[in-house]
């Protein structure tokens, strides 16, 4: 797929696909990079946890739609499937029974599985989907993250991300919130939004929600927060 990707670059200026890594069962972590290098870098992932199959289906309709036409000033690096062992076999977690999303060297991470739901692994970034994480993220500043998962609808934020949240809200009605309900340690939104100082919104979808309902009503959404993303961030 990568390959034939590749051959299509005509239908959008400065497109990339490459492999993050490997998962912890060697399956490739496929990144899509769309928009100039000198953009401000937009980071959009799906499928930390591989039963969330509706932000996975959002980000693979996300890049159907960006590699026919992607007209935004940002350099957004598109992940439909961090964790693809977990998207293969249904599972929340990747096939080392480790939560991706409790998983990510906050200060606040624990070895102590807090929820038998949630574990963190033995160390803080032991897993190879993340360790590809924080390699892409070292190598070139993010400026703002776009976390697609699903449970309850929720526009979770942490850091500097109000505009955008309350675009969101707009479009879709979920309520916004800057914590889910409980202590996440380790999780993206912590990592990224608390300690990076870097405006990041983890989206709940409905679960269960038909994905052709997913797409019509959350997609939308989502192109009209990236659109008000690249006015505010290319004007500061």
């Amino acid at each position: 797929m990568i390959q034939s990707l590749q051959n299509n670059n005509s239908h959008s200026s400065h497109f990339s696909s490459y492999s993050l890594g490997l998962s912890a069962q060697g399956q490739p972590i496929k990144a899509f990079e769309f928009g100039a290098p000198h953009f401000p870098r937009v980071l959009c992932l799906g499928g930390a946890h591989g039963d969330e199959i509706e932000g996975v289906c959002l980000a693979w309709s996300l890049w159907e739609e960006f590699i026919k036409n992607y007209l935004f000033r940002l350099n957004l690096v598109l992940i439909p499937e961090l964790n693809p062992d977990g998207v293969l076999y249904k599972t929340r977690c990747n096939a080392n029974n480790v939560d991706l999303n409790r998983n990510l060297p906050t200060a606040d991470w624990t070895a102590q599985v807090l929820n038998p739901r949630y574990p963190p692994g033995t160390t803080a970034g032991s897993e190879p989907e993340n360790q590809a994480l924080l390699k892409l993220w070292n190598k070139h500043p993010v400026q703002f993250v776009f976390s697609l998962h699903s449970w309850n609808p929720l526009i979770n934020t942490n850091g500097p991300c109000e505009p955008e949240a309350q675009i969101l809200h707009q479009f879709l009605g979920s309520p916004v919130e800057a914590t889910i309900g409980y202590p996440t340690p380790g999780s993206l939104g912590s990592f990224a939004g608390l300690e990076k100082g870097v405006g990041t919104i983890t989206l709940e979808i409905q679960r269960g929600l038909k994905i052709s309902e997913v797409i019509a009503q959350y997609k939308p959404a989502l192109f009209a927060a990236l659109q008000s993303l690249d006015q505010r961030l290319n004007k500061e």
